[in-house]
């Protein structure tokens, strides 16, 4: 993390561990998520994090449980997680997993801005080609999303681990903002999913 070199990380299941006594990992200020990982039993995972090397101007109200809000420099940053394929239990409410999609994208909706945002995180979903970890049903609901808080992705292109689809996790970063690089990072030893970067 610190080779990156960034100034802000959107991170989905974060151990509790890694933050320190200060609430900061590293050098971040953390803004944590409510919510906690439910599919493993004990589990100390918590579902969303906003990582700052600034001070935050502000916390947001989880716009869903497993999401975390807040605010650095006037910029809203959101990082979530939506549900996987086989994800059933809470926090995620539908009888199907594009109906679990669709709920989670109506609250994110809800609470928020329609400018200025960056929003990622682990979305599930690649948003071209095949679909392996989500649905088609699920991938409209976030395609529609992104159209309705006027995003570009800049990670659609790139590749998943494993290069069997295309990426799930996801940056989202304004229409206007010039994007100079957009990256995925090898992060075997942290994740069974890779880290990636955007350079705005």
């Amino acid at each position: 993390m610190l080779g990156q070199k960034c100034d802000i990380w959107l991170l989905t299941e974060l151990n509790r561990k890694w933050v320190d006594g200060d609430g900061k990992i590293f050098d971040f200020q953390c803004h944590l998520s409510a919510g906690i990982q439910g599919r493993i039993k004990g589990s100390n995972q918590l579902l969303a994090a906003v990582l700052s090397l600034q001070a935050f101007d502000g916390r947001l109200p989880d716009p869903h449980p497993a999401s975390a809000a807040a605010i650095i420099n006037g910029i809203p940053y959101c990082s979530t997680i939506l549900p996987w394929r086989s994800a059933k239990e809470t926090p995620w409410v539908g009888s199907n997993h594009s109906e679990r999609t669709e709920g989670a994208i109506k609250s994110l909706l809800k609470q928020l801005p329609t400018s200025d945002l960056i929003w990622g995180g682990d979305w599930n979903h690649s948003l071209i080609g095949r679909e392996y970890a989500g649905s088609i049903g699920g991938r409209n609901h976030v395609l529609d999303a992104v159209e309705k808080l006027k995003l570009n992705v800049p990670t659609t292109g790139l590749s998943h681990r494993g290069d069997y689809c295309h990426a799930i996790d996801h940056i989202g970063v304004p229409m206007s903002w010039k994007v100079e690089s957009a990256t995925r990072i090898p992060a075997v030893e942290l994740s069974d999913h890779d880290a990636y970067v955007l350079e705005v």
